[in-house]
Parts: structure tokens; sequence; C-alpha cells
């Protein structure tokens, strides 16, 4: 059986006792608070649940992640990197972006990002935690992502596409950054075949959070929000 969460004060049960059917289903309850997310995710535990059901919260096993220097740029991917009619920020538009992920979502099969998720991530990135990669054209987003940066390892949330592979423009970029930061991990939750095509695999629970001891404690960038001048993807300028 799964923990409920009566209240804030509530720890989480370990992320050993999930279930295996449903993979990584641990507690339910317990709100989302900024103390209580961050709690969450420094345990490798994760919010996901539709709206008007209770909270419920995830460790998987095996977990999706990539080490950004394991980013795989296809040819395809690598014409769009080399083209010139796009801009790439980072903190610029957060709310657009997790409501663009909620569009996004909903309009494929219903979404989890719901207001109160919203609200949630948005007192995150006001406190300087949660934060966003942004993709312009023409001075209208096109595709973004957004998640949580803990230490030297940020925790990607949703992603977004307006235009054909924005959001992996989005994702190379971000892997390019948390490369000249010296992150040791990208955290992408649950398997999907966009993820893979970037690079992403699977990890056993108990070394993700051997990794997550390690270094959620490492020193932070000073500051996320800035433009991105230089097209450089990989290692290599574009």
């Amino acid at each position: 059986m799964i923990v409920w969460l009566d209240n804030a004060d509530t720890p989480f049960p370990p992320p050993e006792q999930a279930l295996e059917h449903p993979d990584g289903l641990l507690a339910a309850g317990g709100g989302l608070s900024p103390q209580r997310l961050l709690s969450a995710y420094r345990q490798g535990i994760f919010p996901w649940y539709n709206p008007g059901e209770p909270i419920l919260w995830w460790s998987p096993n095996p977990r999706c992640t990539i080490r950004p220097t394991d980013l795989h740029i296809s040819r395809s991917l690598r014409k769009q990197l080399l083209r010139e009619d796009y801009s790439v920020t980072f903190d610029r538009a957060f709310v657009a972006v997790i409501k663009a992920c909620a569009a996004t979502r909903s309009q494929q099969s219903g979404t989890w990002i719901s207001t109160e998720i919203m609200a949630a991530y948005t007192r995150l990135h006001q406190l300087g935690i949660a934060h966003s990669v942004e993709v312009w054209r023409d001075g209208s987003l096109i595709g973004g992502l957004y998640g949580l940066g803990i230490g030297s390892l940020f925790f990607g949330e949703s992603m977004f596409s307006r235009a054909d592979n924005a959001s992996k423009i989005a994702f190379s970029y971000l892997c390019v950054q948390l490369q000249q930061w010296q992150f040791q991990l990208i955290d992408c939750q649950v398997y999907n075949s966009h993820l893979e095509s970037l690079g992403a695999g699977l990890m056993p629970r108990d070394e993700f959070l051997g990794l997550l001891a390690c270094h959620l404690d490492d020193p932070e960038p000073q500051t996320w929000q800035f433009n991105v001048n230089a097209r450089q993807v990989a290692g290599k300028s574009l």
C-alpha cells in the first residue's frame, strides 16, 4: 500500500518502498508547497497526477536520465540548429513556457499540468529553483522546456513545440549550458522515444539515488537568466 501524507510535516517513505505496479507509485496527498516539492526532488520523488485526483508521488525504477555530455544530435536536428531564424533564452518567459506545456499536453491526451501545478512551479521559479529554456522565432515563442536545478542536477518536467524540432533545440541548448556548468545529470523521469532520440536512457533507481546524494549540494550557477549569443551545440560552433 502507498503512504498517505496527512500534512506538510508527514515525511516521504523511502523511494525503495515504491510499488512495482504501477511502477514507482510511492505516496499520495501532502500538498505542493515549495518545501514539500524541494524535499521530494532531493529524494528522487516527483508529483504526477490528473486534475481532480489526490496528489500522487512517484519514484520509478529504472529512471530515465541523460548526462549532458551524452546529448545525441541527429542529422535533421543539426540542420535545424544551423539555421539563423531562431533565438534561445533562459528564464525569460517561465510562465509562458509552463502554460504552453500544459496546452500541448491537453491537446494530445489531457494534461497533468493543472492550474495547481502551474502555480506551484511558478513559485519555485520565483525562488530561483525552477527554470525554463525558450526558443523564439520572429518574436514568438515556438518551443521550450522547464524543470528544476538543484546542485549540479537538472530535473526536467515538460517540453513543448510549436514548430519542427523546437523542443529538441531547447533541450540541446540546455545540455550544452549544463556541460559548461559541469552538471552531472538530467532527470527525465519516465522513458519516451522523444527523449531516447536525444540520448536519454534508463538508470537503476539505486544508482540514480546515489548520484543525487553526491551532487545535490554542489555549487549552483549564479544566474539562469540570459540570452544565448553563440550557437554552440555539443561542443561545436554552429
